[in-house]
């Protein structure tokens, strides 16, 4: 307490946000004060549980389980099953949802109440924080909170263009998708990254009527244009897809949105919808944090300038994790950050720079899309000169086996070292691949190394072994493999 009639509590470290950064630096930095004041101004839990991956997998799996019906016919099996009941399938989203939302709230809870601020926080000087009612109105116990130390975990939200705010009331955020009651008859998904290709093509699959539109041609954050090529051949003959729409406008006509838009092609075409999904990238929740009183250096996104190996925002006494640096926007990222920014706080200032974890990440399409280590396009960039390997699915064992047989890997290795760079892929349960290479990667293997692992037969990783082989070539440090290969099994 200040002896001016205004409220001041002082501690060593105040955290700003409890989602998985948060919470994670929260952890941390108990071990080694109790002096913490965890700050949140908007509802509690993870994006990731909310309205993130969680949600979107318990969609995509009820889409998955219709979808197979499709190929029942193939095996010789006949079935008339496969109507879809949009208020059942909404309401075990909901449903499960709602229990991971509980077991982060019961993390929370668990927390030393005592260390629990509810209110918004923004910057009144390096070292202070100034605090106003949270979303729900309650008003904080004090009025500011001066820190030794500042971790920034605030996340992000979705982005909407100005373009799109046409649709009114029928422009809708992937948030809102899981508290539907039932499914629409029709949604433009405009945003083909990862929340578009997989909602787009979940509600496709659930017998909505989709249309994904997309940007210069990107797909699903593949940077390998090769791989591009594919995942866009396979998704546009599923689906409508308009990767290079032109003159895109949206009005609004009664109840329903319309789209208008060119074709590649040079026509000229129109469509109505129930609804515009925006799934157009997140935006950093910085901009209520008064940043310009932190008198932290910021970038040209007015976001903190910081070291990703520390978290450290310059040579200050604040840290910043998650979401809210849009470094790497995922949720297992977000748990590292928000651990080392946590530990770093505490041990301030003795600040340490920590290797980072390999890059991995998935898209829960179908096929998958997937990459892992160095992508193509930072190769490029960088410099490395590198040498690929590839793999087709299409005559790939085990997948044909399933009739999943669709997609391509690529993988890069280094010249001269022969070590294994990255990958880059859309294919079948291409989450297991890349993990595998992550693993492969971050133990600093070679392609050669790899190659000795045991692969068994028959499995899709079989198909991964042909493309080592293949980029084992291609660095110029083997043979050339033999086609259909004895010891790899009958098509693998």
């Amino acid at each position: 307490m200040r002896g001016d009639g205004m409220s001041m509590r002082e501690v060593d470290i105040a955290i700003i946000g409890s989602g998985t950064a948060g919470m994670s630096a929260y952890r941390q930095a108990r071990k080694r004060t109790d002096r913490i004041a965890l700050i949140e101004g908007g509802p509690f839990g993870t994006t990731c549980a909310r309205v993130g991956c969680m949600p979107s997998k318990l969609l995509i799996a009820a889409a998955e389980a219709r979808h197979r019906l499709a190929a029942l016919s193939a095996f010789g099996i006949a079935s008339d099953a496969g109507a879809v009941d949009g208020r059942a399938v909404m309401k075990r989203v909901r449903d499960e949802r709602d229990r991971f939302v509980g077991f982060v709230l019961d993390a929370v809870a668990g927390f030393d109440p005592a260390h629990v601020l509810r209110a918004h926080a923004e910057f009144e000087d390096p070292h202070t924080l100034k605090l106003s009612p949270a979303m729900d109105g309650s008003a904080p116990p004090v009025e500011r909170v001066r820190a030794g130390r500042i971790i920034i975990a605030t996340g992000s939200r979705p982005a909407i263009p100005a373009a799109l705010r046409a649709a009114g009331d029928r422009l809708i955020l992937s948030d809102d998708v899981f508290d539907w009651q039932d499914l629409p008859g029709a949604v433009a998904v405009f945003g083909a990254g990862v929340i578009g290709l997989e909602l787009g093509q979940a509600l496709h699959r659930l017998g909505v009527r989709v249309h994904l539109f997309g940007r210069d041609g990107r797909i699903g954050a593949i940077s390998d244009p090769v791989v591009r090529a594919e995942a866009t051949r396979l998704i546009a003959a599923e689906l409508p897809l308009s990767l290079d729409a032109a003159d895109v406008r949206v009005e609004r006509d009664g109840e329903a949105v319309v789209v208008h838009f060119t074709d590649p092609g040079g026509a000229a075409s129109s469509e109505r919808f129930d609804y515009l999904l925006a799934a157009t990238g997140r935006t950093p929740n910085v901009e209520m944090l008064a940043l310009e009183c932190s008198g932290l250096e910021l970038d040209a996104r007015g976001l903190p300038v910081f070291d990703p190996q520390t978290t450290r925002a310059g040579d200050s006494h604040v840290f910043i994790a998650g979401d809210a640096d849009a470094d790497r926007v995922l949720l297992h990222e977000a748990a590292d950050e928000g651990h080392l920014a946590g530990e770093q706080a505490a041990r301030y200032p003795a600040v340490y720079r920590h290797t980072r974890r390999t890059p991995l990440g998935v898209v829960f399409s179908d096929p998958q899309i997937a990459y892992a280590g160095r992508r193509h396009a930072q190769l490029l960039a960088d410099g490395v000169a590198f040498a690929v390997g590839e793999v087709s699915f299409e005559d790939q064992g085990r997948s044909r086996v399933m009739l999943v047989n669709h997609g391509l890997l690529r993988v890069y290795g280094e010249q001269g070292s022969g070590l294994l760079l990255g990958a880059e892929m859309i294919g079948p349960q291409n989450e297991h691949i890349a993990h595998l290479l992550a693993w492969a990667i971050q133990a600093r293997m070679t392609v050669a190394d790899v190659l000795q692992m045991p692969f068994y037969h028959p499995t899709i990783e079989e198909g991964l072994r042909t493309a080592l082989r293949e980029l084992l070539t291609a660095l110029g440090m083997g043979a050339a493999p033999p086609l259909h290969c004895i010891d790899c099994g009958p098509g693998a």
